[in-house]
Formats: structure tokens, sequence, C-alpha cells
């Protein structure tokens, strides 16, 4: 089985109750709510790509407030025509704060849509675990920077 990993970075931009989120395209047409961000180009900064995505995701512009916590995942994804791909995820999650801009939606990219949303309506919206994470590394702060239970050295 072929190996994968994917380093992103992520945006919780909170304001007066509300996030901002983005409208993920799947390859099958689903849409689903997440973090603005995305993946990491080769030899760019966390920092850097955290920042160019909200813009081409959200047209805002932001800075990094603080590092929230690093997430790691790690799915089997079947592939027709390769066979399946240990795909492993590490997404470094970042607090934000808008500085500029006016909110757009992407053009020709994996998002279709740009919103805030009260942040009691989250539970309603369809939305990928990332947002999930995110929310709870902003509220809990977790000096170790996971909300996953330390499982020892090992």
């Amino acid at each position: 089985m072929s190996r994968r990993l994917r380093v992103a970075a992520y945006a919780v931009c909170v304001r007066d109750g509300r996030i901002l989120l983005a409208r993920w395209v799947a390859r099958d047409g689903i849409k689903r709510w997440t973090l603005p961000g995305g993946g990491m180009d080769h030899g760019e900064d966390p920092v850097d790509t955290v920042l160019r995505e909200v813009a081409e995701e959200t047209g805002y512009l932001a800075e990094v407030t603080a590092l929230l916590g690093i997430d790691s995942m790690r799915e089997r994804q079947p592939r027709k025509l390769s066979g399946d791909v240990d795909f492993h995820g590490l997404r470094v999650v970042y607090e934000g704060e808008i500085t500029g801009g006016e909110l757009r939606p992407e053009t020709d990219g994996s998002t279709d849509l740009a919103a805030w949303h009260e942040l009691t309506a989250v539970p309603e919206l369809e939305r990928v675990a990332l947002v999930d994470i995110g929310l709870a590394l902003w509220r809990q702060r977790p000096p170790a920077g996971t909300t996953r239970a330390c499982h020892g050295n090992g």
C-alpha cells in the first residue's frame, strides 16, 4: 500500500460569537463546511500557508494570533486504479484575526462559499470533523496542543 503525507494549516477565526467557515466541495460533489485553510506548498512556512489560504478561500486578510495545536489523522483511502493509500494528514491549527479585505467566495478552488456562522449554530451544519477539532482547540487551549488523551511515551 502506498503512503501519502499531507501537511496543511487552518485558521479558527471567531468574531462577535461567529466563526468564519468555507464550504468545501468534495470530489463526489458533497458540500461540507470547513475551517479556511489548506495544503502547505513545499518550502512554505505554515503561517504563510494559513494566511494565503484564508485570503484565497474567503477574500479576507488575516493575522495569526496564536498556535492552537496540531491535529494528526490517518485513514485508508481507496483508489480505483492504484490501490489503497495509507493517508496521514497533519493539520496545523491557528487562531486568526481578520484585519482587512472583503468576504467573497473562492474562484476555481476547492471551496465555493465563505460565511460567518453563529457558534451556537455550528452543531447543525453539515461540516467536516476539523471544524469541531478546531473549536475544541480554540476553547480548551490545551498545553500540549492536542485534544487527544496522552497515551504515554510510545
